[in-house]
């Protein structure tokens, strides 16, 4: 079909493959745009099936809430919250199915059937939700709905501890993280789920999502009924924790902490075991139910804690073992310094820092150095290096015997590297329609820097192929950029330059040139 000169006969052979393998191209979408359609059937079949399950169970709890108010009054009440929350995400979700419906002008047949081979539109939520690199108000409007509902839902979940089970199933069906795609670029969870898909394809995902919302409901109906076994917490589930008022301590010290049981269960033991000794209960056990323990820790290196608590959990004794370590170590000589980020310290960041002296509480340290200032308790600092190529930091503490003890540490002073310069967070060689450059934003990153620098644009060049270098202030193309961009033809190059930014809050530091952005225009 290529090559030499060809008969009138042989061109119009080639014309009607043509013609054939379009044909097919057109059927196949047909038949995928249809598969759609009878999912989205399927998901409304089992809403409809769900919701009334869900109504027998909300009315089951609310009937043992009458006759049992103890027991079932509580759950019975949230029930009713669950109910609120899913209803009122369920009939928003419709209203977005309804405006794809209204403006794809599609109309239902005889049947009440969708035209699923008609709704092919990719634009219906694309104008709707998405402009630029970013959401429209309907846009955020449908993030805030579906945010506003996993709150409402996490705050029944937390009211109780034998719901976690629930709420981490909860979180990962309605998870608004961003998704990979095929590229291994992150995409935003709303753009990665709507964004470029035919009209039948997002009107079935809200079906599929209220599907989720009525599941859910479901499920927790059945939690709140207790019918969810496996999620119920028993104090088989809990589990000894010893907590150290501090995490070292000098040889020869009084070991000072607590042993609790999970979250503070507020059930009384019968006895407890320590090192293998009998603890006196009334002067053990506290408000909260923990209990306070004292004995010499011994010498330096590590040690263990052995014991046991003993309950009655259905007119039988459950013992529950302690088990842990605790670390002994010498009295300090030297400071721990440590940058949080890494072992240099940058020129024009804000580096945190933390530093203290192993077992010396933080208000008996002081540290020093040029630029290092303190930034709240805890041995928190912020290093603001100034000129030179290297910081020296001063550390004395006041041991708990009075004296003191002294340390010092050098880091190494860097730049910020090279910032890459974007559009529409694409950065190096990219392939854009016309209309995307003009409306894009410029921006520039640090690429694997271990800080995240807010970093904004002040001004930039663009060069279109046969046109003048064209001067923008700020981020967005200015007329003249777009005029000239708009005389572009498909495959000229063009190139955004000369890009000049600041660190946002500290316009003093004068960051290295940016590096340009190339992009091929498609259309």
């Amino acid at each position: 079909m290529a090559g030499g000169k060809l008969s009138a006969r042989q061109k119009m052979i080639n014309l009607m493959y043509l013609v054939f393998i379009a044909m097919m191209a057109m059927n196949m979408s047909k038949e995928v745009l249809s598969a759609f359609g009878l999912m989205e059937a399927k998901f409304a079949d089992a809403n409809e099936s769900t919701a009334e399950r869900n109504d027998m169970l909300l009315a089951e709890l609310e009937r043992k809430g009458e006759e049992n108010p103890e027991a079932f009054k509580a759950s019975a009440a949230r029930a009713q919250q669950v109910k609120i929350a899913s209803d009122k995400f369920f009939t928003y979700l419709e209203s977005l199915k309804r405006d794809i419906i209204e403006t794809g002008e599609y109309e239902l047949d005889e049947n009440g059937k969708l035209p699923f081979e008609a709704m092919d539109k990719t634009d219906i939520l694309d104008e709707a939700w998405f402009t630029g690199d970013r959401l429209t108000k309907k846009g955020e409007e449908v993030m805030a709905n579906l945010n506003q509902y996993k709150s409402a839902i996490n705050d029944i979940l937390a009211k109780d501890e034998s719901y976690r089970g629930r709420a981490e199933a909860f979180e990962k069906t309605f998870s608004t993280a961003q998704e990979e795609n095929k590229d291994g670029k992150k995409i935003d969870w709303l753009n990665y789920n709507f964004q470029g898909y035919p009209a039948i394809a997002s009107y079935t995902k809200l079906t599929a999502l209220q599907n989720d919302v009525r599941v859910t409901e479901s499920d927790m109906f059945s939690l709140f009924l207790g019918n969810i076994v496996s999620e119920a917490t028993t104090l088989n589930n809990y589990q000894a924790i010893v907590l150290a008022d501090k995490s070292a301590f000098f040889a020869g010290e009084q070991f000072q902490g607590r042993v609790v049981i999970g979250k503070y269960a507020n059930v009384p033991p019968t006895a407890l075991t320590v090192q293998g000794q009998e603890v006196n209960l009334s002067e053990a056990i506290d408000s909260t139910g923990a209990a306070t323990l004292g004995f010499n820790v011994g010498n330096v290196g590590e040690h263990e804690i052995n014991g046991e608590f003993t309950f009655i959990e259905n007119n039988e004794e459950l013992k529950i073992p302690i088990k842990a370590n605790y670390v002994v170590v010498p009295r300090p000589n030297s400071a721990t310094i440590s940058a949080d980020k890494m072992n240099v310290v940058y020129r024009g960041v804000a580096n945190p820092m933390t530093i203290s002296f192993a077992g010396v509480p933080d208000n008996k340290v002081r540290a020093s150095g040029a630029g290092l200032s303190p930034a709240g308790s805890g041995g928190k600092y912020v290093m603001n290096p100034g000129t030179g190529r290297e910081v020296t930091i001063n550390v004395t503490a006041t041991l708990d015997d009075g004296s003191p003890a002294s340390d010092q540490k050098t880091f190494r002073i860097k730049d910020i590297p090279k910032p890459t310069g974007t559009i529409s967070g694409q950065d190096g060689m990219v392939r854009l329609p016309k209309r995307n450059i003009e409306i894009g934003t410029v921006g520039a990153k640090l690429d694997d820097f271990v800080f995240d620098l807010p970093i904004n644009v002040t001004s930039f060049q663009v060069k279109v192929p046969g046109q003048p270098t064209v001067n923008v202030a700020g981020t967005k193309m200015n007329s003249q950029a777009k005029a000239a961009i708009g005389r572009a033809r498909t495959g000229d190059v063009v190139t955004i330059f000369n890009i000049k930014a600041k660190i946002t809050g500290n316009s003093s530091y004068n960051l290295k040139g940016v590096s340009p952005v190339t992009i091929e225009v498609s259309n």
